[in-house]
């Protein structure tokens, strides 16, 4: 699917996602003195309940300038679209075994931080298929009607839309429990599908003749608006990886150093401030992590990190390159 002439596939739609080499163990923290070279003109705290956290990375909070505002009720690059509410305002404690008062809270926006923890137990993470955060946005924002907590752009900016108290529009059933990130990247594909030059792998990546990896931001982007003066538009890993998910053999190029960083940042502060978000993601019974959806009970009972694709067997992001293993580790380190 294309809107306005760019590429929207995980934004708008379930699609494809992975890429050509078995990924070896990966290392986040090796690959970040190059990565963190540009000045930021950011802060580094987002919103919890209303109160601020400091999570020691960039970020952008929604009134800020250059924020991506969620709470708009219209859309915020056109004139012409819908209007009303992209998330759902405070977070309910139907079925939980709450006090009459706290839920009462929950339900109003206005429970205290340890409050909105015995609720709040699940990190999904997402890959955008729009390849910048400001295009993300704007699909969700103008062109879907739907939210999610967090943008994280190729820079490693973190933008924040929403106070965690509501519950953003990403990840349906996950949506009342859970905090959402979409990490901007343009996905993964099924091998040899998407790599011509007006094709997503083969417009946005480039291998040169030594194996080095960049990424070549398509000129329509007018430049990406990143936060950082001068990014480093390269994925931690060079080639494409190749995995399975949902049972589909798919291909991907990895992640930036700099979001990789950011998230795992943002993950150990999840954790300090509502600790049933584990460092954790779904394994299989030999330790391997998870390369499908959970059951429904599996999913109940869950609490921790996850994939959009551990929660609905229609989706595959954020993809067979993500690495999971090292961002454990370094938020561990981080925690």
């Amino acid at each position: 699917m294309k809107v306005g002439g760019l590429w929207l596939l995980a934004c708008a739609l379930p699609f494809w996602a992975t890429s050509c080499q078995v990924p070896p163990k990966r290392s986040i923290s090796s690959t970040l003195e190059s990565a963190s070279a540009s000045p930021l003109l950011t802060g580094s705290q987002i919103v919890i309940a209303g109160r601020r956290v400091d999570i020691g990375a960039p970020v952008v909070l929604w009134f800020e300038p250059g924020g991506y505002d969620a709470y708009r009720q219209k859309p915020r690059f056109s004139e012409v679209g819908e209007v009303g509410l992209r998330y759902r305002p405070g977070r309910s404690g139907v079925g939980l075994d709450l006090a009459a008062d706290v839920a009462s809270r929950l339900e109003a926006g206005t429970a205290s931080v340890g409050e909105l923890a015995e609720v709040v137990d699940q990190f999904v993470i997402h890959y955008d298929v729009c390849g910048t955060s400001r295009v993300c946005f704007k699909v969700l924002q103008d062109v879907r009607s739907l939210s999610v907590h967090f943008l994280l752009d190729l820079d490693g900016t973190l933008y924040q839309t929403l106070d965690l108290k509501e519950a953003a529009w990403h990840a349906a059933k996950a949506n009342g429990r859970s905090v959402g990130v979409e990490i901007a990247q343009i996905g993964a594909y099924p091998p040899g599908t998407a790599l011509q030059e007006d094709q997503p792998l083969g417009e946005w990546y480039e291998d040169d003749e030594a194996g080095e990896t960049r990424i070549t931001l398509p000129a329509r982007f007018d430049g990406g608006h990143f936060y950082r003066s001068d990014p480093l538009l390269k994925p931690a890993t060079n080639g494409r990886i190749t995995g399975r998910l949902q049972g589909q053999e798919l291909e991907q190029y990895d992640f930036t150093a700099a979001q990789y960083e950011t998230l795992a940042h943002l993950a150990a502060a999840l954790n300090r401030e509502l600790p049933g978000i584990q460092l954790e993601v779904p394994r299989d019974g030999s330790g391997e992590i998870r390369s499908d959806a959970l059951s429904e009970e599996e999913w109940e009972a869950y609490q921790g990190l996850l994939g959009h694709y551990h929660v609905t067997e229609r989706k595959i992001d954020p993809g067979p390159a993500f690495n999971w293993e090292g961002l454990l580790r370094r938020a561990r380190e981080l925690r």
